[in-house]
């Protein structure tokens, strides 16, 4: 019988100072009350009952088995920036938009999408001299938001990646990473302020690329077979002639471009400044694409051939998980373990905790890409590694994503190889969460494959 008791937790030293902890440094906080108090950690902020839960059992109940009785907490406050996108759309309209766009996700969409991800690859490394000094975090955006745009949408000039970063960049600015976890963020915007101005500019700006992109596909008739084809063309099994507005299409253009550029373009900058500072990692890195490469460029085909590749890129999303925290607030009373989540709590599910979860990963703060060989793999619960979420809302572009990353690393590392300039950086900012610093720089050395 589940007890009507909380769970234990921290205790305020005076009143506020558990919030202010969390607003410091919420991933590090979060961290320290899991592994002081367990798989439930009980806290308050005013009236409300906060419940971080820490252990793959609990995730998996919440995101996957009882996914109905909760509500995304920043689901609403998203919408300044996505509208009713799948990022932010809920119940009946996120479910239709998931299964029109899915098609566009689909395994052999998805190796068809590899040969453009390796061209801008290519391209990439063509334009790089020896010994240059890059900030890594602005070239991997610049590299995944051109693939998002041409795989996605056909857009081939990389004007439409620049309005993109530039709405990225304003909402930063005004909201900053955590603001969208509370219910006021969507009047932020409304302020008199000059970044509030910057940011509605920025939205505007793209708004407009956008429905001029949609009205030159519709005046063209091509189907090009990309996402942007499929919303266009798109009409519901349950009525044949009912498809997407205009306005519906423009909230997922701009969902899959924020986040279908995002996640690899992190995961690619921890991963190259992980590698920098582990070079025998790199060696095994580089030591794996000359057996299984040589001196072509890889391709779909080559994932499963290239495994310590794909771990580096698993790896650097363990320990930097760009979404490195969900929230959901209970709809109704659940039980969970021993306890009972009464109607309103807030649910927190750190994927950066629970990443560093010694019971499933030894020396859970090393970097050790061979962790994720498929034995190691099986051996650990599915729900102690999730960046991409769970669940009917896990990331749709997971595939996508984890290709392009895989990818990257093998057509960069087969040619470049990335040094630390200067002295070696924090591994983590806590005033950016999980995003790595747009002030790393790395050097490149021209690297010539040894057989």
């Amino acid at each position: 019988m589940p007890s009507v008791t909380n769970p234990p937790g921290p205790r305020n030293r005076y009143p506020g100072s558990h919030l202010l902890a969390f607003r410091r440094d919420p991933l590090g906080f979060l961290t320290q009350v899991a592994r002081k108090h367990g798989d439930i950690v009980h806290g308050r902020l005013g009236r409300t009952h906060l419940y971080l839960l820490n252990h793959p059992d609990y995730i998996h109940d919440v995101l996957v088995t009882s996914h109905r009785r909760f509500t995304g907490l920043a689901f609403e406050a998203g919408k300044c920036l996505t509208g009713e996108g799948l990022l932010s759309a809920q119940g009946a309209v996120h479910h239709r938009h998931r299964r029109l766009m899915q098609p566009a996700f689909h395994h052999d969409r998805l190796w068809a999408y590899g040969a453009t991800m390796v061209k801008h690859m290519q391209r990439w490394c063509d334009g790089q001299r020896d010994g240059t000094v890059k900030a890594i975090r602005s070239e991997m955006r610049q590299l995944t938001l051109g693939i998002v745009g041409e795989t996605m949408f056909g857009a081939t000039d990389g004007t439409a990646a620049d309005d993109v970063r530039e709405l990225i960049d304003a909402g930063g600015a005004l909201f900053g990473p955590l603001t969208f976890l509370f219910p006021f963020a969507r009047l932020m915007e409304r302020l008199p302020l000059p970044s509030a101005r910057r940011f509605v500019a920025a939205r505007e700006r793209l708004d407009a690329r956008i429905y001029r992109m949609l009205r030159e596909r519709r005046l063209s008739g091509l189907d090009r077979g990309d996402l942007l084809s499929m919303l266009l063309l798109a009409k519901d099994e349950e009525d044949a002639l009912q498809g997407l507005t205009d306005h519906q299409i423009r909230d997922e253009v701009v969902t899959i471009f924020l986040a279908g550029h995002e996640t690899t373009a992190s995961a690619l900058t921890w991963s190259w400044e992980l590698l920098a500072q582990h070079p025998e990692a790199e060696g095994r890195l580089q030591a794996e694409i000359e057996e299984v490469l040589g001196d072509r460029p890889p391709t779909p085909n080559d994932l499963s051939c290239l495994p310590y590749t794909g771990g580096v890129f698993a790896e650097a999303l363990r320990l930097y998980p760009t979404a490195a925290m969900i929230f959901r607030r209970a709809l109704e009373d659940h039980a969970v373990g021993d306890y009972v989540i009464p109607k309103g709590g807030i649910v927190i599910l750190s994927q950066y905790v629970m990443h560093r979860d010694s019971r499933f990963y030894p020396n859970p703060d090393v970097f050790d890409p061979g962790r994720w060989t498929p034995e190691l793999r099986a051996s650990r619960p599915r729900y102690c590694y999730f960046p991409f979420g769970g669940g009917p809302r896990v990331c749709i572009g997971e595939g996508f994503a984890t290709m392009e990353g895989v990818l990257a690393l093998a057509s960069i590392a087969q040619r470049w190889s990335l040094r630390l300039h200067g002295a070696p950086p924090l591994q983590r900012d806590p005033r950016l969460g999980t995003r790595p610093s747009d002030g790393l720089c790395l050097r490149l050395e021209s690297r010539v494959p040894s057989r």
